[in-house]
C-alpha cells in the first residue's frame, strides 16, 4: 500500500515541478534582475559540484585502501 501511495504521489508532483522551473527560466530570462539570475547559477554549480566531490573522495578511499 505504501508504494502505490509512492506511485501516485510521484505521478501527481511533475505538474508543480515543471511550474518551478518556468519560474526560475522567466527570472532568468529577465533583464533586469541579474543578482537573482547569478545566484540561481551559482546554487546550479553548488548542487552539481557535491555530488562530484563525494564521489572522487569515495574513489580516493577506495583507492587507498586497495593499495595498503
Amino acid at each position: 500500500m505504501q508504494k502505490l501511495t509512492y506511485v501516485v504521489v510521484v505521478m501527481l508532483l511533475p505538474n508543480l515541478v515543471a511550474a518551478q522551473c518556468a519560474m526560475c527560466r522567466a527570472v532568468l530570462e529577465s533583464e533586469d534582475n541579474v543578482a537573482a539570475a547569478e545566484g540561481i547559477n551559482n546554487g546550479i554549480v553548488y548542487l552539481m559540484a557535491i555530488p562530484y566531490i563525494l564521489v572522487g573522495v569515495l574513489f580516493y578511499v577506495v583507492y587507498k585502501k586497495m593499495n595498503r
